[in-house]
């Protein structure tokens, strides 16, 4: 047992480039994935079963060890728009961040006949990140002598171990507990939340890490006639602050800057029905961004650094269907709806973090491998249907009317498409 936690530990710090642009995973591994991230209802895989609901995995037994990695790619863009004498002047930044690895690795087990279930798992559930070079056609790149951010870059990631315990109350009721381990990096270029030197503008920082603590509990009713449901709330994950280092782009030292980020805690509900032919999955969750620290508070400080995102809660729905009438190779297809956190007025705080996805696709199947191994493959499309846009900000212009200093015909805006591939290989012992 020691060895493979250590095995977790490592895979995660080794293969974990980036967790997704987008702060929260719609879903882990190939098989969750295509289904569009629901398995609160419907215990489909053991990744999927561990992120989203720790009761499901009492509908696995023996043995089993799943290995997924992923490769994202992100296409967001940057416009902003000022007044001029001469008249607006507007133009756009494509990101230049390219591709990010996604892994995840789950192994569970329980004895024959036993009501007791566990698992162990890493994730990489989190994260953001862009990188809009300097720009002197676009007003918000152009350098900070100049009155812009100048080079724009973020990367934010978050890695989550979880031991996961599950206990058959009975033939359709099970319930599950999920204590979680967490480690976090940050990286801002400039960084807003550092407060601004009169001649030397925003500093940028090196990358700062924390760690956290949170928990999971679930309950999952598979009626064994088809239809199954279940419950699950992830609460708050509790972070020690960011110590984040400082530079000015002279080069000079700036004083530190400590901020706190947690993640959201999150209410999950789900429905599935099976029969021999179909899995469906359908899950509503809500994440409640407007409790959590970093993303609930918004607006400026008196010294001009920037308190948080502002993010309000978010409602997203996810469906899967699974069909398994071609002998040993599931198709399965999955579609992901979220409202956006990010309000018009506050859409300037969110620039680092523009990664909000309103529609995405799924596709993928599986091919077995023998008697006990699975090989299996998903493709993800998604889109922000839309750009996010809102006026630019100066704290100089902050007063009762106008709390956040939106500059008067100004207008930042952002959006952007993901493309990921799945490749993942599931193991019965």
């Amino acid at each position: 047992m020691k060895k493979l936690t250590a095995f977790l530990i490592a895979f995660g710090t080794i293969m974990f480039g980036y967790a997704q642009v987008g702060h929260i995973m719609q879903g882990i591994g190939a098989v969750n994935t295509s289904m569009g991230g629901a398995a609160t209802g419907q215990a489909i895989d053991l990744s999927g079963a561990i992120y989203w609901n720790p009761a499901g995995i009492a509908a696995f037994k023996g043995k089993q060890l799943s290995i997924d990695a992923g490769l994202f790619l992100s296409a967001p863009s940057l416009s902003s728009t000022v007044p001029t004498p001469g008249g607006p002047m507007s133009g756009t930044t494509e990101d230049e961040r390219g591709a990010s690895v996604m892994p995840a690795i789950a192994y569970g087990w329980n004895k024959k006949d036993s009501k007791h279930h566990f698992a162990l798992s890493a994730f990489g559930v989190s994260g953001f990140g862009v990188y809009f070079p300097e720009n002197m056609s676009n007003p918000i790149n152009m350098p900070q002598s100049m009155g812009g951010f100048g080079t724009i870059r973020s990367d934010y990631m978050l890695m989550q171990v979880g031991f996961t315990y599950a206990y058959e109350l009975s033939d359709k009721w099970s319930v599950g507990i999920q204590p979680l381990l967490n480690w976090s990096a940050l990286q801002l270029e400039p960084n807003p939340l550092a407060s601004p030197s009169m001649t030397k503008g925003y500093p940028k920082t090196d990358k700062a890490s924390a760690f956290g603590a949170g928990a999971q509990i679930g309950l999952y009713y598979n009626s064994g006639n088809g239809f199954k449901a279940g419950l699950s709330y992830k609460t708050q994950q509790y972070f020690n602050e960011f110590t984040l280092k400082n530079q000015y782009l002279d080069g000079s030292a700036a004083p530190d800057t400590k901020f706190t980020m947690n993640y959201p805690a999150i209410f999950s509900a789900g429905l599935g029905y099976s029969t021999k032919q179909l899995d469906i999955a359908a899950d509503y969750r809500m994440v409640n961004y407007e409790s959590t620290d970093g993303f609930s508070e918004e607006g400026w400080t008196s010294t001009a650094s920037v308190k948080g995102f502002g993010w309000k809660n978010i409602s997203v729905v996810s469906a899967g269907i699974q069909y398994k009438g071609f002998e040993k190779v599931p198709i399965r297809v999955g579609y992901t709806y979220s409202s956006n956190p990010i309000s018009s007025e506050l859409a300037f705080f969110s620039v680092p973090a523009t990664a909000i996805i309103k529609h995405a696709f799924q596709i993928g199947t599986g091919f077995q491998l023998g008697a006990k191994g699975r090989i299996n493959l998903t493709y993800h499309h998604g889109t922000s249907s839309g750009e996010t846009s809102g006026p630019l900000c100066n704290p100089m212009m902050i007063s009762p009317s106008n709390p956040y200093g939106a500059i008067p015909g100004s207008r930042v805006a952002y959006d952007m498409s993901t493309d990921l591939f799945l490749l993942g290989y599931h193991i019965d012992f």
